[in-house]
């Protein structure tokens, strides 16, 4: 939904079912059997397996991002993110016989998150690595709990301020600098593909607090609702493609595969992934995944494109990492996920 970053679920709360709301027929009379068979099937492969899986698959988005504008243009690679992550999810959807969300109203929400989640920080991180490292943009990436601890902090009522999310914040963006090498004056690293990667890590909490005022309570499961909002973002890349860039004329094998990659798995399967991670271990436990992400991006950057790797660079990730962590514990009574 991310992903890049890696992209993250479009709906803050994940229910233990993915069947919508219907009248009972025969498949549906039993539910709770059917939830059990369900849970056994997510079961058959350990959490931490699955976990493990999911880390690898968006740390190596940043690397599919990069090998995919060897080829073709930012705008293009995030198309087919887009279009080859709706698929995936379609599929999901074919196979469980669940609809597509219905009302204008819900769709006109979901073209709006697909914007804020999808077009609009797909297509930045993918022009930011036209000009900046992918382990660059994966660290980037693990700044968007700072800029949503800071947001929510003024857009969400129950989201207080504390000592310890200040300390959080203030710990992260110092963690950038570090990044950046400011003691140095940036120099070395690209100030224009930097903001862009930044701005794209921003986008995320901006979508998140849209969604969960507009679509939390929207009828339909996470998977109907993010492969509709895939469909959507679908459209609107189309459209940009088809206004900004020119058709590829060729389609060389390894970025094409990169693009398909990063759709199906990155975008699709890994969002499919990880509800079932969410509704298992629940949402604390689950989203420590971001924490693993700049952490794999940096190493897969290093060793299979040959990029540069500067000692300010892990150590600058490491304390966004802490900040992040610091913003994300509660203290007092834990309130509903």
């Amino acid at each position: 939904m991310s992903a890049p970053s890696p992209p993250r679920p479009t709906l803050p709360t994940l229910p233990t079912s993915a069947a919508p709301s219907r009248p009972a027929s025969p498949a549906t009379a039993r539910p709770s059997v059917r939830r059990v068979r369900e849970g056994r099937r997510v079961r058959c492969l350990d959490w931490r397996v699955r976990f493990a899986i999911l880390s690898v698959i968006w740390g190596f988005s940043f690397l599919l991002i990069k090998v995919g504008t060897e080829a073709y243009a930012p705008f293009q690679v995030a198309l087919g993110r887009v279009l080859f992550g709706a698929l995936a999810l379609l599929g999901v959807l074919l196979v469980r016989r669940e609809p597509l969300p219905r009302g204008l109203r819900t769709w006109g929400h979901l073209a709006v998150a697909a914007v804020l989640l999808n077009s609009l920080p797909f297509s930045l991180f993918a022009y930011a690595e036209l000009s900046i490292p992918s382990s660059l943009a994966g660290i980037c990436n693990a700044t968007s709990p700072l800029w949503g601890m800071a947001l929510s902090m003024v857009a969400l009522s129950e989201d207080r301020p504390t000592r310890r999310r200040f300390a959080g914040l203030g710990l992260g963006f110092l963690g950038v600098l570090v990044v950046l090498g400011a003691w140095q004056g940036f120099s070395g690293v690209d100030a224009k593909g930097t903001a862009l990667a930044l701005l794209a890590a921003l986008c995320y909490p901006i979508g998140w607090i849209y969604v969960r005022r507009t679509l939390a309570a929207a009828p339909g499961s996470p998977v109907a609702l993010t492969g509709a909002q895939l469909l959507v973002s679908t459209l609107q890349l189309g459209l940009v493609s088809a206004l900004f860039t020119s058709a590829p004329a060729s389609f060389p094998l390894w970025p094409t595969l990169s693009v398909v990659a990063l759709g199906a798995l990155g975008t699709g399967m890994a969002l499919q992934m990880q509800y079932g991670l969410v509704t298992e271990i629940g949402p604390t436990t689950a989203q420590m995944v971001t924490y693993f992400i700049p952490v794999i991006a940096t190493a897969a950057g290093v060793l299979v494109l040959g990029e540069q790797l500067h000692w300010n660079t892990p150590v600058g990730a490491a304390v966004i990492l802490a900040g992040a962590a610091l913003t994300q514990t509660r203290t007092g009574r834990r309130s509903p996920a």
